[in-house]
């Protein structure tokens, strides 16, 4: 091979592996995913069973905020919007504007914990924390499970900010494959938030 073919095969490589990551660190985060949907799937039976086990307590007519929460998914809603199109950027290497659509989602990320983190404190002002009743400690383990992996996904922002734009490594394979992950992540927290305020949220506010 040439010395101007080896170039070009070195130029290349990144390119084919930020379009084609390995297939097994997609089906690896897949299967982390699933075990994931587990542990979701099983605390939204807790809540089920718990969902009209008040104590003679409020139940969610009486204390959920749904202009609140709908700005929360709107919020949510966008952050997944804008993450998708830092991987359209990154198959284009236009790496100054996928770190801006990162941060974009990372500032609405922030908007939607510093939401629920206020929604939380409000409750147990009003006396109506997780200690009151089952439906409470249901509500509370439910929902702050999905705000800690959000506040986990931002972190994995950070850090993939970091290693792009101040230790300047650009944008090798290994960077492609890691916000491969993180949109997977990103998209499922949205798919999850979708049901939690379907069926915890509304459907609670309704009944």
């Amino acid at each position: 091979m040439s010395e101007t073919a080896q170039q070009r095969h070195v130029h290349q490589e990144p390119d084919r592996d930020l379009d084609h990551p390995h297939p097994e660190t997609v089906f690896g985060f897949w299967v982390y995913i699933m075990t994931d949907c587990m542990i979701f799937a099983s605390l939204f039976a807790v809540f089920a069973v718990q969902r009209t086990a008040y104590a003679g307590g409020p139940n969610g007519h009486d204390l959920f905020d749904l202009k609140s929460t709908l700005l929360e998914t709107f919020l949510l809603l966008t952050s997944s919007t804008t993450c998708g199109y830092a991987m359209v950027c990154l198959h284009q290497r236009r790496q100054n504007l996928m770190g801006l659509f990162l941060l974009l989602t990372l500032a609405c990320g922030l908007g939607f914990v510093g939401l629920e983190v206020s929604e939380f404190l409000k409750l147990i002002a009003e006396n109506a924390g997780p200690d009151r009743s089952a439906f409470l400690s249901a509500f509370f383990i439910l929902v702050g499970t999905h705000g800690l992996h959000v506040t986990c996904g931002m972190l994995w922002m950070l850090v993939l900010l970091f290693d792009i734009f101040i230790r300047k490594r650009g944008l090798p394979p290994v960077i492609g494959r890691r916000l491969l992950a993180f949109s997977l992540f990103w998209h499922f927290l949205d798919i999850i938030w979708i049901c939690l305020f379907t069926f915890v949220y509304l459907n609670g506010y309704l009944t």
